[in-house]
């Protein structure tokens, strides 16, 4: 298991500068460091990253909800897309905070005044790669979320960059790959990456290198609509060695001592906010319903998935039953009274709330279903993947919960199920089921290709409810649709709306990035440019 996190650390400094030397030696503070190591800074960059990214308020109430993993059990307006704009304008600020850490060590590492004391953690290069690594997953994450964001000048406050330019989408993606292909060329397997300070790889440089391989795989398959070259990228990549095993995963390891905890179960059983439950639709695909009140087809009709026990937890009669999604909140309680949704994570505690659950970042699975879909939508690879997920997710529930929940007969008679036809709908739903809690993931790759058909859109039907009269008996039924609070053009949203804190702090950085949506507003339904599914070809062929 990899490091746990030992403490609080200081994730970024604020250094005050003084005309008088007397002064600036009368006001130091011996408690608080004018400078920290690099170590210290890359730890509290990723576990910073991983707390605001996996948690119950940018997971919970957008990406898991956007995605239909989850849905909420009191107040539905998230999950039918009405974000908060403090949300919005906190998250934004928090991840760039995190990426301007990642940026600071590849500074430290760089600058000659400072790179000899640096060495001393690690090899230069290969702290530098390390953090453009981190810091390109991150981007991408909050590229994919907003559309084309600050990068090219941004993290360069001290040289006057005090108003970056939002660069475009497409040019951010090659700049990404750029810099993925420096960090690759440069990290040096023989050395230390960092001899302290790294929950993900505890400083292990061979798989920091398989990590950006990896991701460049999902940079690449993201543009396999758009770009011709995609190919190439995952050929390089697997050239230079990508994961090959669930031991290669990227995982931050959360503790069972406060307060390095999941933030996941941090909400839920520090913060004491139940809010949120697995969604019907997802419930109904891994247990093999399908979806008649929309005439949907399920791709392996009448097939449980093994991971369903361990995705979430019966309720007390031993039933999967999700809640309702995108009904208003009012409507929640004529949603069929009685019955016991499952779960009530407080009670069950499923995997993904415990304390100690290790947040995934990118997993040899995923690169299973990726090479999959590079090699034709390869049969072997898609088994694969299908094999790696069922067991990465029955081995986290063995180390967190204790006991594993999945047999190898069940897993046997799931994989031939599911593999007699391999096909663009089967990988991308697989993936699908596989990404569960990395919902900003599932949410972009549902938008590059259309995929689960299983998801509910807006204004499709959503449950049964009871009709009451004024004495509260029950007079009949009647059909729940999902509805919207925010225009998105009868699909799941295309991006979340720039913060509206941007229009203030960089208004001509934002004003520009506005004009270039669809209607030259700041909307949810502009697409990103790797979107380009239409009516009329909702499943694009790759180039």
């Amino acid at each position: 298991m990899k490091k746990i996190i030992k403490g609080l650390l200081f994730a970024s400094l604020l250094i005050s500068v003084t005309s008088c030397k007397d002064l600036e030696e009368i006001n130091v503070d011996p408690n608080n460091p004018t400078e920290v190591s690099t170590p210290a800074i890359l730890l509290g960059a990723e576990k910073k990253v991983m707390d605001y990214m996996f948690d119950n308020w940018f997971s919970g109430r957008q990406s898991l909800v956007y995605s239909q993993y989850w849905a909420q059990r009191n107040y539905t307006e998230e999950d039918r897309y009405q974000i908060r704009e403090s949300v919005n304008n906190s998250y934004f600020n928090y991840f760039y905070t995190s990426a301007g850490n990642l940026a600071r060590i590849e500074a430290i590492n760089t600058d000659e005044s400072t790179k000899e004391a640096a060495a001393v953690y690690g090899k230069n290069e290969n702290q530098i790669a390390v953090a453009k690594i981190l810091k390109i997953w991150l981007v991408q994450v909050m590229a994919d979320t907003w559309g084309g964001i600050p990068y090219s000048e941004a993290f360069n406050l001290s040289g006057g960059a005090l108003y970056p330019k939002y660069d475009d989408l497409d040019q951010l993606y090659t700049s990404l790959l750029t810099e993925l292909d420096q960090a690759i060329d440069m990290i040096d397997t023989d050395e230390t990456a960092f001899t302290s300070g790294d929950n993900i790889y505890n400083g292990d440089a061979g798989q920091w290198k398989k990590f950006a391989n990896s991701l460049k795989c999902r940079l690449a398959i993201r543009l396999s609509k758009v770009d011709s070259n995609w190919k190439t990228y995952i050929a390089e990549a697997v050239q230079s060695g990508v994961f090959t095993s669930n031991s290669d995963n990227a995982l931050f390891q959360y503790s069972t001592s406060a307060p390095n905890q999941c933030y996941f179960y941090r909400g839920f059983f520090v913060e004491a906010r139940n809010d949120f439950s697995i969604s019907k639709p997802f419930v109904d695909l891994l247990k093999g319903q399908r979806d008649t009140l929309n005439a949907k087809t399920h791709p392996w009709e009448g097939v449980l998935d093994p991971r369903l026990s361990v995705y979430t937890s019966a309720n007390a009669d031993g039933d999967y039953i999700g809640v309702p999604y995108g009904v208003e909140s009012n409507d929640l309680s004529s949603v069929a009274p009685g019955i016991d949704y499952a779960p009530d994570f407080s009670e069950g505690k499923p995997l993904a709330v415990q304390a100690n659950f290790a947040v995934p970042l990118l997993t040899y699975a995923e690169v299973c279903f990726i090479l999959s879909e590079y090699n034709g939508f390869s049969a072997a690879d898609y088994k694969k993947g299908v094999e790696a997920s069922i067991d990465f997710w029955n081995t986290q529930n063995v180390s967190v919960k204790g006991a594993a929940s999945i047999s190898e007969a069940d897993k046997a008679a799931y994989v031939a199920a599911v593999t007699k036809t391999v096909n663009a709908e089967a990988v991308a739903t697989q993936k699908y089921i596989h990404l569960y809690m990395n919902g900003t993931e599932a949410w972009a790759e549902y938008r590059r290709t259309g995929y689960p058909s299983t998801l509910l859109k807006p204004n499709e039907n959503s449950t049964v409810a009871y009709i009451y009269d004024d004495k509260g008996n029950v007079t009949g039924t009647q059909i729940l649709e999902f509805t919207t609070l925010s225009e998105t053009k009868g699909d799941l949203p295309a991006r979340i709306k720039y913060p509206t804190n941007e229009s203030t702090l960089n208004p001509a950085g934002f004003e520009d990035a506005v004009a270039k949506l669809t209607d030259g507003t700041n909307n949810y339904y502009s697409k990103m440019f790797w979107d380009v599914r239409t009516s009329s070809v909702p499943h694009p062929a790759n180039k």
